[in-house]
């Protein structure tokens, strides 16, 4: 509000003074006349508030960060979204992977496990729908004025918040898992997406304010615990090891291989013990196992037989690899532990505790 004050020094005088327009600078004046004493007129110039500068850079300042944070989460989106859609490709199509650190055989043994599919769906295929709608969202924040179907930013920033929360509990389960049933492997593509999805949900959740943070505290939980009972429940569920619409008759593996003293002698311990190994008679895996050990050590092993009457639709596995619950082909119980998967001998001798000094090292080999 602009304001004049006029200071006179003496009695009102014949003479009025100029109206001085608002804002303007004007220099001190000093009149006299015949009929008066000397006036003095001080001009009082107003500026605009500083109040209301304050109050119009603050949105302005709101507005640079959540750019920032659209900005983040399209250029980070994007990339996940690429990682995945190459991923994808190589889980439909069955290539290997390149694997840039820890060489191809790391990334392969995980992206082609069990845990890389959730529900029959390859898993690549959920991060690539979740990395492309962060990424359409923050394109659309930053270039639309106005949302379709009349949806208001903050709700988009809900949707967002929820994305990037389910997709760092998943994170969170796989690294997890890598770390528990893939302890020692690289698998650089796993790395990359936890990091993407932590820092898509940290920059989200800044964005999104405290306050509006604690009031969705408990769908947020909600959203994070679906994420890992889902994914729990898919990898428990039981794997079929074989295909499903065939008709197998039982067919006696036939070991070719020669077995080495060793061979024998490891073997025989492991009869001794109780350790048993469970397999299948379509098992390549349970053949080659058995191929390791020999054609006279196979025969000193405790094998079981998972399917001894042949594998067709609807055939149950022998009540023994029920009861043992067993999660693939071929599997060892040694001394009450559970080890999964082929092994070689030497393994074997140390999951057993046979012990290894009368034999040479050349002759194990």
């Amino acid at each position: 509000m602009a304001t004049l004050a006029l200071l006179s020094l003496t009695s009102p005088s014949l003479s009025s003074p100029r109206s001085l327009p608002l804002s303007t600078p004007t220099r001190l004046r000093v009149t006299t006349s015949r009929w008066s004493r000397r006036t003095l007129h001080l001009p009082v110039i107003c500026s605009a508030s500083e109040p209301n500068q304050n109050a119009e850079s603050e949105p302005e300042t709101t507005s640079s960060s959540s750019d920032l944070t659209y900005k983040l989460c399209a250029g980070l989106g994007g990339i996940g979204f690429l990682e995945t859609t190459y991923l994808t490709f190589l889980k439909l199509t069955n290539s290997d992977a390149f694997c840039p650190t820890g060489g191809g055989g790391s990334c392969g043994d995980i992206l082609n496990s069990e845990y890389a599919v959730v529900f029959g769906v390859p898993l690549p295929l959920f991060g690539m729908i979740a990395y492309g709608l962060v990424a359409t969202l923050g394109v659309q924040l930053l270039t639309a004025k106005s949302l379709p179907f009349g949806i208001g930013k903050s709700d988009v920033g809900l949707v967002l918040l929820g994305t990037t929360t389910s997709m760092a509990a998943a994170s969170a389960c796989f690294l997890y898992i890598l770390n528990t049933q893939f302890s020692g492997t690289s698998c650089s593509y796993c790395l990359l997406s936890a990091f993407l999805s932590f820092s898509l949900f940290f920059i989200t959740l800044k964005d999104f304010g405290l306050e509006k943070v604690q009031k969705e505290a408990g769908l947020l939980v909600c959203i994070a615990v679906f994420v890992a009972v889902t994914l729990n429940m898919s990898y428990s569920a039981p794997v079929s090891s074989s295909p499903a619409d065939v008709d197998l008759p039982y067919v006696a593996t036939e070991i070719t291989t020669p077995s080495t003293p060793f061979a024998i002698s490891l073997a025989k311990h492991l009869n001794a013990i109780g350790a048993k190994m469970y397999g299948a008679f379509w098992c390549s895996h349970c053949l080659e196992q058995k191929q390791m050990f020999g054609r006279e050590a196979a025969k000193e092993l405790n094998y079981v037989e998972c399917f001894p009457g042949g594998y067709r639709k609807g055939t149950i596995m022998a009540k023994e690899c029920i009861d043992a619950k067993l999660e693939g082909f071929p599997t060892w119980v040694i001394n009450g532990q559970v080890v999964s998967g082929e092994k070689d001998l030497l393994e074997l001798a140390e999951a057993s505790g046979f012990e290894l000094k009368e034999f040479d090292q050349t002759l194990i080999e």
